[in-house]
């Protein structure tokens, strides 16, 4: 990798289109999971499971496109957990709702977390607050997650709406990044 590909642009402009695709997947996941989601069935499972296999390979495209800005110790971190995540939820599907809202709360804390240390450390970037915004609500969502998945009558449809809005602060992120790539090349 050269200087100039480690340039604050670059890396904006490669987190700008990985921010936007995350936004569109996050967007239609949620209106899939929305419709699908009354029961646990083949669809609602397998869109369970996929959410953190599409989070896992979004950290592996988000470290290398930004290797050299040091947020590589939190996103192996984010990578381990999204495996872990998506194996649990394989696992959890078979116990029932609850399991599923308790593993998807545990993941939704600590992927949070993970994601407010990374946004922190790329303020300077720029485009930052709405990932910061969104990682701190993860956690508190998780929280919530699970104290739903201990309650009779759990239901995942609600894990399409933290999907969505995950999507928005994606999507704001993403616009404020372009910013960023656009002062860089000129």
């Amino acid at each position: 990798m050269t200087t100039a590909d480690l340039r604050p642009a670059t890396i904006a402009t490669a987190l700008r289109k990985l921010y936007l695709a995350r936004f569109g997947f996050a967007a239609l996941w949620a209106i899939l999971l929305g419709v699908s989601a009354a029961t646990l069935n083949p669809l609602s499972i397998a869109l369970l499971v996929l959410y953190p296999v599409v989070d896992l390979v979004a950290a592996v495209i988000d470290f290398r496109a930004s290797r050299a800005v040091k947020p590589a110790p939190a996103l192996y971190v984010n990578m381990a957990l999204s495996l872990l995540a998506a194996i649990g939820l394989g696992i959890a599907v078979a116990s029932g709702t609850s399991a599923v809202m308790v593993v998807w709360g545990a993941w939704a804390i600590t992927a949070g977390i993970v994601q407010l240390v990374v946004a922190v450390t790329r303020r300077a970037l720029g485009g930052q607050w709405p990932m910061i915004l969104s990682g701190s609500l993860s956690a508190v969502a998780g929280t919530a997650f699970i104290v739903q998945g201990q309650m009779a009558g759990a239901s995942v449809t609600g894990l399409a709406g933290y999907a969505a809005l995950g999507g928005i602060f994606f999507l704001l992120s993403a616009l404020r990044l372009g910013r960023t790539a656009k002062a860089g090349n000129r």
